[in-house]
């Protein structure tokens, strides 16, 4: 499973790619394949404020339906309008065309706990 060392994972397997103020947020590639065909994602509300670690959006799969939650503290500043009619772009391309939502930061350098993309993959073997 690949994880791009321009991003931060989380332990429940969210990724997010910080751009300046902003954080662009996704599920990795070993949730996505955990959950298998992606069929459909409940996008969250844009202007919606979150804490760190909140529940934001479901995904749901032929599998089983999976909670995603925020990496960091921000409010919903974009969704993926791609999502709604091609879910299926978590499972195909999870770090470019799947992405979920875009995040205003409300502390951009809080990513504290938030793990390398080393660390991640560390995380992921030892399942």
């Amino acid at each position: 499973m690949k994880a791009p060392s321009d991003r931060l994972y989380t332990k429940t397997h969210e990724w997010i790619r910080i751009e300046g103020d902003e954080g662009v947020v996704g599920i990795t590639d070993f949730a996505q394949d955990n959950l298998t065909d992606v069929t459909f994602v409940e996008l969250p509300e844009i202007g919606r404020r979150v804490a760190a670690r909140d529940q934001v959006c479901v995904i749901e799969s032929v599998k089983a339906a999976a909670d995603v939650y925020s990496p960091v503290a921000g409010t919903i500043s974009a969704v993926n309008p791609e999502l709604e009619s091609h879910p299926e772009l978590i499972n195909s391309d999870p770090y470019g065309r799947g992405w979920i939502f875009r995040l205003a930061l409300e502390q951009p350098a809080a990513t504290e706990g938030l793990l390398s993309a080393e660390e991640y993959g560390a995380l992921i073997t030892e399942k």
